[in-house]
């Protein structure tokens, strides 16, 4: 009888993937709904274990389409933002799902995901712990206590890491700079996109001037968005602001509209689908203090819709040699000018700037790369563990079949 020929290393057996985050919300969300669906069409048995808590309706629907690729099911528990002792239940309840559906790949995205996906006392069988920081405790400002505290919380979780998929170049630079630590293998695997995205814009009748679409909360920069309305609608522009999404400062940035006098030019809006809203706005401004690589940034470029942003993160490497028109961040008189810019602009040019921005986001940021990238990761981190060697954070057992 001829020996069965075995997988090249390129070819993995297939994995069986738990993604552990907290939220099923945002750009985050987004990318562990198109990373499943991915795994599962190339033959990987896929769960989530996610929050509870929050999400809503959108959150349940989109889990309850998501379910026929799921064929390791969906885990959902209470799980708080920040640290809490119910973390260590958390732990225990990710560490028995693993067991229970035999997962041999840990994937934790954002912080309190990859604290549970590589603290989880997984003791039945070897696993592959991976994390995907999608900025997280990276985008606290250097040298504050916070920023200190959660480096070195990293650089701890460093020796617990298989592989490390940073979604940014910058989230990389930010992890050699503030962590250091030894750990796994290192692999940027940006956040990629489907070819429905770049389908062009059908603008609906009496646009909003401006749009935002994302979190409301401060470190979105939307105190100083509402500074550069009121500064443009002094200069006698009467433009109109729409405001797409959900967040803990919903109620004062309400209030700091109509402080200013806005009361009537914003609208605030649940978060929905972005393509319908896009189509609602003339102009997409993102005016964070922070990120990595955010989706909405990608999704309004690929739709070539005109863009207003600030440099932070890895919204250069969006932009790419277009880079040079971000703004600074916290800077209200920087963005007015900005804004104004892209109103003045003669609209066959900005058609043509906006489109050869959808053109280069198109050649760099595929959401099938995106999908081998992260299989390429888990199969470089298998073959990285020593024969016989446990995975790390696992106690050596004996008589351990390797994980298939």
């Amino acid at each position: 009888m001829v020996a069965p020929i075995p997988n090249p290393p390129e070819t993995p057996p297939p994995y069986r993937i738990l993604h552990v985050f907290r939220a099923p919300v945002g750009g985050l969300f987004r990318h562990v709904v198109d990373l499943a669906r991915l795994q599962a069409a190339a033959g990987h048995q896929v769960g989530i274990v996610c929050d509870a808590t929050t999400g809503g309706e959108r959150a349940e629907r989109a889990l309850s389409e998501l379910a026929p690729s799921l064929g390791l099911g969906v885990t959902r528990l209470p799980m708080r933002r920040n640290p809490h002792f119910s973390d260590l239940a958390v732990l225990r309840a990710v560490a028995r799902r693993a067991e229970a559906v035999g997962a041999n790949i840990l994937h934790g995205h954002g912080a309190k995901g990859g604290v549970y996906a590589r603290l989880a006392p997984v003791r039945s069988r070897p696993v592959i712990r991976a994390y995907t920081p999608h900025g997280g405790s990276y985008n606290y400002r250097p040298g504050t206590m916070l920023h200190r505290l959660y480096m070195g919380i990293e650089g701890l979780l460093a020796r617990r890491t298989d592989v490390f998929l940073f979604e940014s170049e910058y989230v990389a630079g930010r992890h050699q700079a503030d962590v250091a630590a030894t750990g796994g293998l290192r692999r940027i695997v940006h956040n990629g996109i489907g070819e429905s995205e770049f389908a062009p814009l059908t603008r609906g009748p009496d646009p909003f001037d401006l749009l935002y679409v994302g979190e409301l909360r401060e470190a979105k920069g939307l105190p100083v968005l509402l500074d550069a309305l009121a500064r443009l609608r002094r200069e006698g522009r009467p433009l109109r602001l729409l405001m797409v999404g959900s967040g803990p400062d919903a109620e004062i940035l309400k209030a700091k509209a109509e402080a200013l006098g806005l009361s009537e030019a914003v609208a605030f809006e649940p978060a929905q689908a972005i393509r319908p809203v896009l189509a609602r706005g003339r102009i997409m401004v993102v005016p964070s203090l922070a990120e990595s690589l955010p989706y909405v940034v990608l999704e309004a470029a690929a739709a070539a819709q005109p863009l207003v942003a600030t440099n932070v993160g890895g919204i250069p490497e969006i932009f790419g040699t277009a880079a040079t028109e971000l703004v600074p961040p916290r800077d209200a008189q920087a963005l007015t000018r900005a804004i104004a810019r892209v109103l003045d602009e003669e609209p066959e040019a900005c058609r043509a700037r906006f489109a050869a921005l959808s053109a280069s986001v198109r050649q760099r940021f595929s959401m099938q790369r995106m999908g081998t990238d992260v299989l390429s990761g888990y199969a470089a981190a298998l073959r990285a563990r020593p024969q016989g060697a446990p995975a790390r954070g696992q106690p050596a057992q004996t008589g351990m079949a390797e994980p298939v």
